[in-house]
């Protein structure tokens, strides 16, 4: 009997799972929905909300080269993600990726690992979404006292129309956000072009301004784990300050790994995925950067420190506002409102497949890993607005984005790692896209990954290992027991795969007539 704890689900078995009756997600994804999927998730909280703050509060105009650090470690790991996807076409991303080369242990903490990057992002992120209402409609945010408990109904209602969305049809919530992501990716084009008018140079000085120490006055929990190793301490500003920004802003380019999970819907999987992951990517990234030097140029880095003014967070408008460009304030709370939006939505898309494809494989309850009459996992998309939505509207989350970004690095990690072991152990598999310069680009991968992961604090660190660790309870209880993979192990069912098992896998990785 197979080590429960290593035994891997085959490609061929993942393959074959996808067709079984009553458990079918409907493919009507193109190249083109998949890169609007990419670009609708990562145009949101990050430019319009993370870009201004961290700059004032960490690295100052050097900002862009923060950017510049996590787009290069999120682009080695899109060219990984990118092969695997179109190797292995089925929902769950990371977690399912790690099935078919470390085994089910690790595959099980990809799996919590993931929802805890999508559900706390979903939830964070709909925060946002509600604050922004209030700036739009000219009200005090989303929130109200009810009973004597704070209720933000702003994100409560956010979450649930998305959700109705996304349990009728991954078509129409592809079409819903190609809308809105036109209209945010208009006015963020209208942040750099009217922006650059107000560029004064002067701002830019110093680039990176020399490093002071915080109020807690030297090394704290809160302090950068590299920065505690090589004895920085607890510092803004300086190269600790870039280093620790670059691991912040990593939180923008998160969820175009979410493309990945929604392989299993795509027409042509082996062509769509790649150019869906590397094109959204390459956009945004541009955006980006293009961003960070406009609005560092339009007002000095210490007037955008949460320190100053009000001692509230600084966005872009803030920027615009103190140029007195009162008119782009409110068009960019309306972009950031409408890029939240498919922000949200893409998210929860992710976490119900994810849970779909840990479900359909007995980790989870199987109850859950069925598909309605529109093709979709309407009873995990529903139990994912449910949970969403109650965390969003009565928890106070927003100080968790590090959470978020520590357990997108290491799924990253696992997935670069997954490839070079992939290509060793099964090279007769099909692949519609193949990482060049193996195995340079993928161990690279895992050093910038790595590297991020260093400068998070050691409060998030201490945060994601009991997050981790409430996982291992749970795989042990029940997943273990439960799993399909370990019952065909003992015999218990048949190994529907057969003596046709590579034949599959040719025919899924076939594009559509």
């Amino acid at each position: 009997m197979s080590n429960p704890l290593t035994r891997t689900k085959s490609v061929e078995q993942s393959m074959a799972d996808t067709e079984e009756p009553g458990s079918q997600l409907k493919k009507s994804l193109t190249w083109w929905d998949l890169t609007v999927f990419g670009v609708s998730v990562v145009i949101g909280a990050g430019i319009f909300t993370i870009t201004a703050s961290t700059a004032g509060d960490k690295a100052g105009p050097a900002i862009s080269l923060s950017f510049v650090m996590a787009a290069v470690a999120c682009a080695l790991a899109a060219l990984c993600y990118a092969e695997f996807a179109s190797t292995v076409p089925v929902a769950g991303s990371a977690y399912t990726f790690g099935y078919a080369t470390f085994g089910e242990f690790l595959a099980w903490i990809l799996g919590w690992d993931l929802v805890l990057e999508f559900a706390v992002g979903s939830a964070v992120v709909s925060k946002g979404w509600s604050s922004y209402l209030g700036t739009v409609f000219g009200f005090s945010g989303g929130t109200s006292e009810i009973a004597g408990i704070e209720v933000d109904w702003g994100a409560l209602i956010v979450v649930t129309v998305i959700t109705v969305l996304l349990v009728v049809g991954t078509k129409l919530s592809s079409r819903f956000s190609a809308v809105v992501t036109a209209i945010k990716v208009s006015v963020v084009l209208l942040v750099i072009v009217v922006g650059s008018f107000y560029i004064k140079t002067d701002n830019y000085k110093p680039f990176v301004p020399e490093s002071q120490p915080s109020e807690s006055g030297g090394k704290s929990i809160e302090s950068t784990v590299f920065s505690l190793i090589t004895g920085g301490g607890d510092s803004s500003y300086g190269w600790y300050g870039v280093l620790a920004a670059a691991s912040i802003v990593f939180f923008a380019f998160i969820g175009f790994d979410v493309v990945a999970t929604t392989a299993e819907e795509t027409k042509d999987p082996k062509k769509d995925v790649p150019r869906g992951i590397l094109g959204s990517l390459a956009i945004v990234t541009v955006l980006y950067i293009l961003v960070t030097i406009v609005v560092t140029g339009m007002i000095n880095y210490k007037d955008l420190a949460t320190s100053a003014g009000d001692g509230e967070p600084k966005n872009l408008a803030y920027a615009f506002g103190q140029n007195g460009v009162t008119w782009a304030e409110k068009v960019i709370s309306i972009g950031a409102l409408a890029g939240l939006t498919t922000v949200v939505m893409v998210l929860m898309l992710g976490q119900s497949r994810v849970l779909f494809a840990m479900s359909r494989d007995g980790l989870l309850p199987r109850k859950f890993a069925h598909t309605s009459r529109f093709g979709t996992p309407a009873r995990i998309q529903i139990l994912v607005g449910v949970v969403v939505g109650v965390v969003a509207a009565f928890f106070p989350i927003n100080k968790l984005e590090e959470m978020v970004n520590v357990g997108t690095l290491f799924a990253f990690v696992v997935v670069a790692a997954g490839v070079i072991v992939l290509r060793k152990t099964r090279p007769d598999l099909p692949r519609g896209f193949k990482v060049p310069l193996m195995p340079v680009i993928p161990i690279l991968a895992i050093i910038s990954c790595l590297w991020l992961m260093l400068n998070l604090s050691a409060l998030t660190w201490v945060r994601f290992f009991v997050w981790m660790a409430i996982g291992v309870v749970f795989y042990f209880l029940y997943s273990q027991k439960h799993s399909m993979v370990g019952k065909r192990a003992r015999g218990e069912i048949p190994d529907q795969v057969g003596d046709d098992r590579r034949a599959s896998v040719a025919k899924a990785n076939d594009p559509p007539a």
